[in-house]
């Protein structure tokens, strides 16, 4: 099967930052990965902005070195690197003097979209918005890319967001969420809007529970020190889960319209009730012998900063009434895998005897290593003796029902910064609904906090505390195995 690519127009694009680690590991590659798909026209221009002394040759050395050992896949084609790299240009620039902006304004040109990506610390994202403004580089074409955290409660957020829309109309930021880039998160809103067989379903009626799990195998080395200022619930759940659950849980938006999405997601955020204290697990993973634990990594033997967090969350509105949705994610576990999984009801009455045994139908939604969707469902277990039922997934794994391109165009950075030049916010986060999302999210922090409450410690490679499986059992339910 072969990926359909939608050109777009010649654009600048300028990467504050662009030396960094971001836009070596993703932004970079991504746009090289889009140049080689034929959807970076000519003409187009990517600009690194940084606080690096270097000129354009060194640069585009950066960048090919970057290419060479970030950039997934066969070997970069020559040619094709010669001509991304004829693309790129480097300007160095002081984000909070004036070194540099007026060199910067002189490279963008009239009439074409300019894109700008803040990837730096929040605490340079008003300096560059006012240099930006200050410097007539900013014209109704003008968008900015703005990574997370989007601030660190909802007082640093609203802050954010008021020195960025001193600047820039809300429909000019992009504020981005990788995971929202991912295609199977947007196969979700698929599978619920485009068919038939789900959405009638997809309530408190039929569905038991949902199950939302992003479980990673890697330790904080080389980030424990911003780590430790945020944890889980800060680093994952206010954004990366947050968005999951909406998206889940979500009315049917009139259409695919950006606002018309984002609506529908905020009204999720607010139908949100606040977590009991004993609806929520926390852990730091110990020392396995090979590894170290938490509190070496962070070079704090005291730190209540959890690697790990568990909760169970309800939706009050009338779709979801009664409904649980179970979020888990943490550092250290025994698998890297990312799941959303919506467990059905059982049948409400059995026809088979006990040895049949109960079952129950779960859509699962694989979001990483391996990106696909699986639905079990319930058959006969083939062979004589008797009526034994078992449950069988019914898989769709895109790199084998697609063909190998599947795999080409899921990169989440890819498609979200094409989004970017094409003036799409529909995969992009909206201030209200950041703000939205701090405001439930810090009286959880704020009441473990005065509470003073120590997260329990795990086994490295396992699937967290056992107060989170606790969590589960006393619902009569338990966690899907963690499984890349």
């Amino acid at each position: 099967m072969v990926s359909r690519v939608i050109p777009v127009d010649p654009f600048d694009l300028v990467i504050f930052g662009g030396t960094g680690d971001l836009a070596r590991r993703k932004i970079l590659p991504a746009l090289f990965r889009r140049y080689c798909a034929g959807q970076m026209p000519e003409g187009s221009q990517i600009i690194g902005a940084a606080r690096s002394d270097m000129d354009d040759a060194a640069f585009k050395k950066l960048v090919k070195d970057a290419l060479a050992e970030f950039n997934p896949g066969p070997k970069p084609d020559a040619d094709q690197l010669k001509g991304f790299l004829a693309a790129l240009h480097y300007v160095k620039v002081d984000a909070m003097g004036t070194d540099g902006w007026k060199e910067l304004a002189g490279k963008m040109r009239e009439g074409k979209v300019r894109a700008f990506y803040f990837s730096v610390a929040p605490s340079l994202f008003g300096a560059l918005a006012e240099r930006l403004h200050g410097n007539g580089m900013v014209d109704p074409d003008t968008r900015i890319v703005v990574e997370k955290p989007f601030g660190r409660d909802l007082e640093t957020a609203k802050a954010l967001n008021t020195s960025l829309a001193a600047h820039f109309d809300e429909s000019q930021i992009y504020r981005i969420d990788h995971y929202l880039g991912k295609e199977t998160v947007q196969n979700l809103m698929a599978i619920r809007f485009g068919n038939m067989l789900f959405e009638p379903l997809w309530n408190s009626q039929y569905v038991d529970h949902i199950q939302i799990t992003v479980a990673e195998t890697v330790g904080v080395q080389g980030r424990g020190e911003y780590y430790d200022r945020s944890g889980a619930m800060r680093d994952m759940v206010q954004n990366h889960l947050m968005q999951l659950l909406c998206l889940i849980a979500m009315e049917p938006p009139a259409k695919f319209d950006p606002d018309a999405v984002r609506d529908e997601k905020l009204k999720v955020i607010r139908a949100l009730d606040p977590v009991e204290p004993g609806d929520i697990v926390r852990g730091q993973y110990k020392a396995d012998g090979e590894r170290t634990g938490y509190l070496e990594d962070v070079n704090d033997p005291q730190s209540k900063t959890e690697s790990f967090v568990a909760m169970k969350v309800h939706v009050s509105n009338w779709r979801w009434a009664g409904t649980p949705f179970y979020l888990r994610t943490g550092k250290r576990m025994k698998a890297r895998a990312s799941e959303i999984a919506v467990v059905f009801k059982e049948t409400p009455h059995s026809i088979f005897d006990e040895d049949a045994g109960r079952h129950r139908n779960t859509l699962s939604i694989r979001l990483q290593p391996n990106e696909g969707i699986d639905l079990d469902v319930t058959i006969k277990e083939p062979g004589p003796g008797g009526m034994r039922l078992v449950d069988v997934p019914l898989d769709m794994t895109f790199s084998e029902a697609l063909g190998p391109e599947a795999e080409v165009v899921t990169d989440a950075y890819e498609r979200l910064i094409m989004d970017v030049i094409r003036g799409n916010q529909t995969l992009f986060m909206r201030g209200d609904e950041v703000e939205a999302a701090w405001a439930w999210t810090d009286p959880i922090i704020n009441g473990w906090e005065a509470r003073g409450d120590r997260p329990a410690s795990y086994d490295s490679g396992s699937a967290g505390p056992e107060d989170s499986l606790a969590m589960m059992h006393q619902d009569g339910r338990r966690w899907r195995e963690i499984r890349s």
